[in-house]
């Protein structure tokens, strides 16, 4: 007889962690290889490049790939060692806040740049 498991498997949160590691991963090495051949020497140059449609869908990305992977770190380690349970859920609490503020703020930046 093999066990049945019923709760949550974590399996999402792995994925989450993993495809946007990934995607960090390939959007640095990217900006690595782009600025390595074509360096942007002033602000009007960077303004137009991160202006352009496409390098701000992909920044935007970037920054959602990051605080994804950070609220899915931050909150196994807090799940796992905060006790006790109210704290914990204030720490995640605090941890949610900050993540929505931080992503407001580079919401807020990037639409900048199109105006």
């Amino acid at each position: 007889m093999t066990p049945r498991h019923t709760g949550p498997t974590g399996l999402p949160a792995w994925l989450v962690q993993r495809t946007s590691a990934v995607y960090m991963l390939l959007f640095m090495v990217a900006l690595l290889a782009l600025f390595g051949l074509h360096p942007l020497h002033s602000y009007a140059e960077w303004k137009r490049w991160v202006g352009h449609p496409v390098i701000s869908l992909a920044f935007a990305l970037f920054i959602a790939a990051l605080l994804a992977h950070m609220w899915v770190g931050l909150r196994d380690v807090l799940l796992d060692y905060a006790r006790p349970a109210r704290l914990r859920r204030a720490l995640l609490v605090l941890v949610a806040l900050g993540l929505c503020t931080g992503a407001a703020s580079m919401a807020w930046l990037l639409a900048l740049q199109h105006f």
